[in-house]
């Protein structure tokens, strides 16, 4: 019988790998319609708001996708989902740069490329990575959604270089070319099956194991996954207003769109940086710590905008801000594979990432209306910071519980209880 990789084998880093590339290319579905949101509004006529839309069906594609897409790999393998990614972005870059109105266009980017497309660069390989890594779960699975940020830094000042030679239209038709020439190649790689790591909650061994019973952190199931999920909304309304419309901001400040993409790219980019050191102190703290922490940070980056309206200003933020919030969303799962038993992870995985999803989008629409409503985006990073209050409270109070059911979080342990009832 032939030997078959097992968990953090050279085989799984490759796989790792793989899906950092996949990632990558995926999402360009999402920051593309950032970039050329100033294009695009004064292609069709519409107003801020309305030019916000596609991003927001996008986003909300997205959720809705990842599910789908997560449900489809526990089925087939991740390879059928990655698959029908690199079509759906292919169509739906093309489709949308041939889109005679807003309508259209929003239809392409939200069913094909946020549904269809870059859901399946997500969703699958986060899930897909975190069985195949138990003891460096927390670093693996942060290097796999670092992918999203090395979009977040490449896409942009690459976007915004050929909308401005070429336009937005073949800029976008090029994108789709792109993405089904890598991906369908990229796709093979996920031949082979992820090992089933946990078929069955540990015995007493950690605590964080321990808890995933009837009653994590000592209420339901379904109580604890929708705080996560009003948790993840949260935080991911504040997370978009800047990623969102910091190239907007800058077009209205006079300093201009080029700036404002370069800005995006240096805060995704610093995304990266704190998605792995986000990883390193999960693996050590835990995931729900990580997540305060991050979610503290982000809050501080947030006020610093309303501070800051010149070039050099907006630049240090946007610095700051990408290197406090990146390991926020990698938290979520972690936190799921600490308190609910390894056999819910999946899908509830999906459904807590989901959540975070609909967050930009609806943090993304809601910036674009308040801008409309008050001519201003300081109203904007306000309600952001709101809604960024409410995830730390969240945080507080499941660690408050923490704290009273005497839990305490081990990852040594943890990954040896999963590797004896694997």
């Amino acid at each position: 019988m032939s030997h078959s990789p097992g968990p953090e084998s050279a085989y799984a880093w490759w796989r790792l790998m793989a899906s950092l590339a996949l990632m990558t290319i995926g999402g360009a579905g999402m920051y593309a319609v950032t970039v050329v949101l100033p294009a695009v509004q004064a292609d069709f006529g519409v107003d801020r708001a309305d030019a916000s839309l596609p991003y927001t069906l996008t986003m909300i594609g997205f959720g809705i996708g990842g599910i789908l897409m997560g449900r489809l790999a526990d089925r087939h393998g991740v390879m059928v989902p990655v698959a029908v990614g690199a079509v759906g972005l292919g169509l739906g870059f093309v489709l949308a740069g041939m889109s005679g109105n807003l309508w259209l266009f929003c239809l392409a980017q939200g069913l094909l490329l946020g549904l269809l497309g870059t859901s399946a660069t997500f969703v699958p390989l986060v899930a897909d990575t975190s069985l195949w890594f138990d003891r460096r779960r927390g670093i693996a699975m942060a290097i796999c959604m670092s992918g999203n940020y090395v979009a977040g830094a490449f896409w942009p000042p690459v976007i915004s270089h050929f909308t401005a030679s070429a336009g937005w239209r073949p800029t976008y038709i090029g994108i789709g070319i792109f993405c089904v020439l890598t991906m369908l190649p990229l796709a093979w790689v996920y031949r082979r099956r992820a090992p089933v790591l946990a078929a069955a909650p540990a015995a007493a061994g950690a605590a964080a194991t321990a808890s995933a019973s009837d009653r994590p952190l000592g209420m339901s199931p379904g109580a604890l996954q929708a705080l996560l999920t009003v948790a993840g909304l949260a935080c991911c309304v504040a997370m978009s207003m800047p990623q969102v419309h910091i190239v907007a901001y800058c077009s209205d400040l006079g300093i201009g769109p080029a700036r404002g993409a370069q800005m995006l790219s240096l805060m995704l980019g610093m995304g990266i940086i704190s998605r792995l050191v986000s990883g390193w102190i999960a693996d050590r703290i835990g995931g729900l710590r990580t997540l305060l922490l991050g979610s503290l940070l982000q809050g501080v980056a947030l006020v610093s905008f309303l501070f800051a309206d010149g070039v050099v200003s907006l630049y240090l933020v946007s610095a700051m801000f990408g290197l406090f919030q990146g390991g926020i969303v990698p938290s979520y799962p972690l936190v799921v594979r600490e308190y609910f038993t390894p056999k819910e992870a999946g899908a509830r995985v999906g459904t807590v990432l989901m959540a975070t999803l609909l967050g930009m989008a609806l943090g993304g629409w809601m910036s674009g209306a308040i801008f409309d409503w008050t001519g201003s985006y300081r109203a904007a990073f306000v309600n952001g910071i709101a809604w960024n209050l409410l995830n730390v409270g969240i945080c507080v109070f499941l660690l408050l519980r923490v704290k009273r059911l005497g839990l305490q979080f081990s990852p040594h342990r943890v990954a040896a209880a999963t590797r004896a009832s694997g």
